[in-house]
This record gives C-alpha cells, structure tokens and sequence, in this order.
C-alpha cells in the first residue's frame, strides 16, 4: 500500500548503501535500516497499535530510536517524540493530552512512567536493548506498510503555549516531506554526503530537518549521543556537513583545533533554532573560511526560510523563504502587509505548514489567517534585499540552547515557593545559549530566600533547559499604567549579565 512519506524513503537509497555510522563503530546500511523498521513496525501492531494511534517515546538518542520513529510511520502511527530531560511531572502533562497507545521510555525510569501513562509501556535504552527491541526481534522483517496519504498525520511535537502549557504541533505526511525535499534539493544533498548528527532526535531540527533530509538524500550520517567538539572535529575529515544550534559553532569557534585545515573536506554548515550572534559567523569565517548558513523555522511549520547555498549569506539574517513558500511581515493588530524594511507579524503559508494544535481547534482557527497565512509569533522585517530578519518575537518566548522555553510555566514554578510574592521570566543575551533564562523575583517581607533555593526547589519539576541560569532579586518588578509587568525594561536592565 502507498505511504507518504516512507515510501519516497524507501525509494531513495540502494539496500547497500551505509545510512548510519556510530561513535562506537556500529554500521547500519539502508537495507537494515528497513529490516529494523519493519520487525519495529510489526512489534508496534503486536502491542495494540492502530493506524491513527500516538506513540510516546522518550528515550536517549540511538540508531534503533531514529527506527522507531520510521516504523511508526509504516504501522501508519502518530510518532510523539518528548525531550528526555521533561520531568514525570511535565510527562504526566503529554501522555494525558495526547492519550498515546503505547509508551517507550528508558527501562530505568519504566515503573515511574508507567504510574501515570494510560496505555502499554515499552522500554529502549541509549545501547539499542530493552523490551521492545526484544519484542521485535521476534519479528519478521517483511512488513506491509500502512496506507497513509498525504494528509494523514504523521507525528505531533509538542510546541510552547500562550498560558504556558504545550500545544501539540500536528504534522502530516506531506508536511514532512515536502519540506525535506525542498532542503535536500536547496542545500544541494546527494548520496555522496555525510552527515554530523549531534542534535537531538526529539526536536525537529535534528528529527525532521537533518534526518529526514538525509534519508530522502540516500546520504550517511555519523549519529552523535550529543555534541562533543574534539569528536566533531575528528569527524569532520570524512564527513561534509555539519548541522547544528548557535552553541555548537560557539565551542567550535572557541576550539584551537579549529582551522581551515580541519574543514577543508567540509562542505556545509547550517545553523538554526536559536538567533546566531553575528560575531560567531565573522569568527567562524575567519577561522574556516566557510560561511555558516543560517535558516528560519518552528515546530509548526518545519523551515521557512534559508540563506542561499550559492549567494551571499548575510549575518543576523536568515535568507529567503524557501521555493513554495510564501512570506509575509503584517501589522500585528491588523494584518495588513507592510512594506519591505518595517517590522511586523511574520506570516507564512506553504505545503510545510501543519494541520493545527491537536484538540485546539478554536487555538488553531485563532493562529490563521482567511487566506491560509499561519500567524507565526515571530516579529521581523524584509530588507531591500530580499533577505528576511527575525527581531524579536510575541509572548515573550524564550529561545536557549535552540528549545522553547514559555515564561510563565516557570513562573508557576517559583511563584508557588514559599517567600515569593511574584516573578518574572525573561530571556537575556547569552554567549553560548542565544538566550540565558533569567528569573527576576520579588521576595516577600523578612524571607531570606536566596538564589541557591529558587534553583534547588526548581531541579525536579521542570527540565534542565528551562531552569534559570540566574536568579535575580528586586523589591518591585517594573509596570506600565495597566498593571502589565514591562518585560522589555526588565530586558534592557539585564541586557549585559552575561557579557564577560
């Protein structure tokens, strides 16, 4: 039966053909990658998944989860990926919102999950071991994929909400791959190259973006547990591309071992899901001779724009939409088009736009235009050039590290500790992060509470990622006449607390 999005996979590479290398030295070719994913698949439907069903995985990264995500689209699944560092308590949030048929987690943290988790519980470790792998190994390798047509959802990623809970991004077959070929073909990738995959799998930069592209390429990757910089650097003699955040090009540019030599063999470098600082392009230039290429994306809409392969990449911003997509910068309150060079709402319309927030309709008619534009959040401009800037972005959302962080799910957090009278949640320039989470906080009368304990009450209920770098103390936070907390000021005071 014809499905989407696995079949121009299938398609794209011969059984022979290495798909992925790791650290340790284990191969997979295209050809076990589809043995893998169908004993998976097969293992999936033996453990009551149907067609339409969510399955919720949070697990480390491995070659075998990367074919969990593959055989939940042949079983004609929707692949739910959460960040391995959510706590049970922000877990217990997605599995009752997403109401999953099967949960996969880490066989460690398996009895805890499976206190709160509705459906079956599996279990998959960082070395490829664990009950389902056993469960699928049992399997035969031939399976008959699911029938799923463009339309038909293929996974949810659960983005930042307005009243600091999570929305459930739902993207489609189409959506997926329509986007992977339009990158594969834009950033030029053939079968001849070689990824390094040093991004997490439960995001859709390293999920969608660097791994779908590379299978749709018939290219190689060397999977990566995270990033390490003397590892990248070794790599970088055999492989051609790079993907990755700000951070990473921040160590990379910090690392002696970084010259033009080093990258010669190199034939691309992509960064996103956080602002790069025009200093780490300039430095990384001058070190490598390579020009980073910065691009534009969300969870809603996997990327939109990307500075050209062959053109000038302009620092600070980040490029043209990509071919089939349309962009627009309107007036926030209007939605009237504004001309090129003001700033306003970012707009985008296109094949990798996603159907809407799962069980949100009124939330998702709210977030569309009449005309199918999808109302991104982001503020920005287009200059005379063409070339798209992002400014800055509504809600107040944070960005470090490249994940979303929503200020007011950590503001619950400190605002609930004994000795707060209240909190403010901002994002301030950070070298390595983009952004650094910073808590600005009004004690009340007498509390002696100090920074050590607003970090230490934080540690188990929300991810690292969201926890604050710093923790500030204020006897009254800024407002305007309404009663709003000015955020902007609170930003501009702070601007410099993490400058050297």
């Amino acid at each position: 039966m014809a499905n989407h999005l696995f079949d121009a996979i299938r398609a794209a590479a011969a059984p022979e053909a290495v798909f992925i290398e790791t650290v340790e030295g284990r191969r997979w070719t295209y050809g076990d990658m589809i043995r893998l994913s169908g004993q998976l698949a097969h293992a999936l439907a033996r453990r009551g998944v149907t067609p339409g069903d969510r399955v919720a995985v949070q697990v480390e990264k491995s070659p075998e989860a990367l074919m969990l995500y593959l055989a939940c689209l042949r079983a004609g699944a929707i692949y739910l990926p959460l960040n391995t560092a959510y706590t049970l308590a922000e877990l217990g949030y997605f599995l009752g919102d997403a109401t999953p048929a099967l949960v996969v987690v880490d066989p460690k943290v398996r009895d805890s999950v499976a206190e709160i988790a509705g459906g079956t519980v599996e279990t998959l470790d960082a070395t490829g071991g664990g009950s389902l792998l056993q469960l699928a190994g049992a399997e035969e390798a031939d399976f008959s994929d699911i029938e799923r047509g463009p339309d038909d959802l293929a996974a949810i990623l659960y983005t930042s909400g307005t009243t600091g809970r999570s929305k459930g991004a739902m993207l489609t077959h189409d959506n997926l791959l329509s986007n992977a070929l339009t990158l594969r073909d834009h950033w030029r990738f053939t079968a001849a190259d070689r990824l390094i995959h040093a991004l997490p799998i439960f995001h859709t930069h390293g999920l969608f973006v660097a791994s779908n592209v590379t299978l749709l390429a018939g290219a190689s990757m060397y999977l990566l547990p995270k990033f390490d910089a003397d590892e990248v650097l070794r790599l970088m003699e055999s492989a051609t591309v790079l993907m990755g955040v700000p951070t990473f090009y921040v160590r990379l540019a910090q690392h002696p071992g970084l010259t033009r030599e080093t990258a010669a063999g190199m034939r691309l470098f992509v960064s996103g899901s956080a602002p790069l600082l025009a200093e780490t392009h300039r430095s990384f230039s001058e070190r490598t001779g390579h020009a980073i290429l910065e691009r534009y994306g969300m969870t809603e809409t996997n990327m939109n724009t990307s500075n050209p392969y062959d053109g000038e990449r302009v620092a600070g911003t980040v490029g043209f939409p990509l071919p089939g997509i349309s962009l627009r910068v309107t007036d926030p309150e209007s939605g009237k088009p504004l001309p090129d060079g003001e700033t306003g709402m970012i707009e985008v319309k296109g094949p990798n736009v996603f159907k809407g927030y799962w069980k949100m309709p009124e939330k998702t008619a709210a977030e569309f235009r009449a005309d199918g534009f999808f109302i991104t959040g982001d503020l920005g401009k287009i200059d005379g050039r063409g070339y798209v800037h992002i400014v800055g972005r509504g809600k107040d959302l944070v960005i470090s590290g490249g994940y979303n962080i929503y200020p007011k799910e950590v503001e619950t957090e400190i605002d609930g500790m004994a000795g707060v009278v209240e909190s403010a949640v901002i994002g301030v320039p950070h070298p390595d992060f983009g952004e650094g989470v910073t808590a600005v906080v009004v004690r009340q009368k007498g509390s002696t509470l100090d920074e050590k304990a607003v970090l230490g009450g934080l540690q188990d209920r929300l991810a690292r990622y969201k926890q604050p770098k710093r923790v500030l103390f204020v006897d009254d936070l800024p407002r305007n006449t309404m009663g709003k907390v000015q955020k902007n000021v609170l930003r501009e005071t702070y601007a410099d607390l993490y400058k050297a």
